[in-house]
């Protein structure tokens, strides 16, 4: 069956359709991860958001029943040069093309995605529409131009859970505020035997009290920070009384509650291999990204923040820490999945902030 990717600025792609069929909008973004596609799919920050793999061959290794980072995708669409019809690997429990299918979401194989990562680069995200349905591509290009943009849509809402849980251990009890939280995120954190308590988003620091933390956590999620002005709150109010830490969006809404500023991205950071490095140690730290959005270095200067770490390809912020307090945070992902594991220390500095063993 053939299918259509239009963008807003009336570049189309064509292929083949690959899962479900059908029509979904999205922001089309990349990702240049080589591997880790099952994770990227299941991973709630990239709700929203049609995702481009710029490595050529996806799915040769099947999808398996453990490493999924949510229990759903909540991507919009699925962009591929080539689509495994046939994996190999013993873990293997289905097809990618099966996958999407379930999921309701729509693929396109057959594209040439080195093409398309070039024109996002050069001219920016933008928003597009993949279709089966409709292969007119005047009219593709409308709909993808009359689509709503990312900052708006209020996504976390979508992702984060409704109720509180709890996974219990003998270690310290940390209240994670799930704004789209990856699994690995709690994986870690039950490595080092921790209580973690996961809330919803809208939950207020009163209620964080009654818990009882002995640190608290915002994960990574979808979208525009500003967009969730009751977690900034929330974090604001947190801010001195516990130890803070924030992943990803959980960084952002930390800075926007020390007073910083956020700003969109031209086509942001999205992938396994982007160099980090740490300003305290001097150290590089290969890391795995996934954002569309980032600190303003220049609204920091006023602040009591430090700068932990930057990107060195761009040299865009990457970590912060308060000067006084217990307060830090990473834009990247130091849980991986995907990506590699060499940030994993992060999770230890938060569980010796926990202890008061450094700030």
């Amino acid at each position: 069956m053939k299918a259509v990717l239009a963008l807003e600025d009336g570049t189309i792609f064509t292929g083949e359709s690959f899962g479900a069929a059908g029509e979904q909008w999205g922001e089309v973004v990349f990702n240049t991860g080589m591997t880790g596609y099952q994770e990227i799919l299941t991973d709630p920050s990239y709700c929203g958001q049609i995702i481009v793999m710029t490595y050529p061959l996806i799915g040769n290794y099947g999808i398996n029943r453990e490493d999924f980072e949510a229990k759903r995708s909540y991507i919009r669409g699925f962009v591929v040069r080539e689509a495994c019809d046939h994996p190999s690997n013993w873990r293997a429990g289905y097809r990618i093309g099966d996958f999407l299918t379930r999921e309701g979401i729509p693929g396109i194989s057959g594209v040439d995605t080195r093409a398309l990562t070039r024109h996002l680069r050069s001219y920016g995200t933008m928003r597009g529409v993949i279709s089966t349905a409709e292969v007119d591509p005047a009219e593709l290009v409308k709909k993808a131009g009359s689509c709503p943009h990312l900052s708006g849509q209020k996504l976390v809402a979508d992702v984060a859970t409704k109720e509180p849980y709890t996974i219990e251990g003998n270690g310290p009890r940390v209240v994670l505020i799930d704004l789209g939280s990856k699994q690995n995120i709690i994986r870690r954190l039950r490595q080092r035997d921790c209580k973690v308590i996961v809330v919803p988003p809208g939950i207020t620091p009163g209620q964080i009290g009654e818990l009882e933390p002995d640190g608290v956590l915002i994960s990574n999620g979808p979208g525009d920070p500003v967009d969730v002005p009751g977690t900034i709150d929330t974090a604001r109010a947190l801010i001195g009384k516990y130890p803070l830490f924030g992943i990803c969006l959980g960084h952002q809404v930390i800075a926007l509650a020390l007073g910083a500023r956020t700003y969109k991205m031209k086509f942001g950071h999205r992938g396994a291999n982007h160099p980090v490095k740490d300003l305290y140690t001097g150290r590089v730290y290969i890391t795995s990204h996934n954002h569309g959005f980032s600190v303003d270095e220049e609204s920091l200067k006023t602040l009591d923040i430090e700068i932990s770490h930057i990107n060195l390809n761009d040299n865009t912020v990457e970590g912060i820490r308060h000067k006084y307090l217990p307060v830090f945070a990473v834009q990247y992902h130091p849980e991986a999945s995907p990506g590699p594991h060499d940030s994993d220390y992060i999770f230890d500095q938060f569980m010796d902030m926990m202890r008061g063993e450094e700030q």
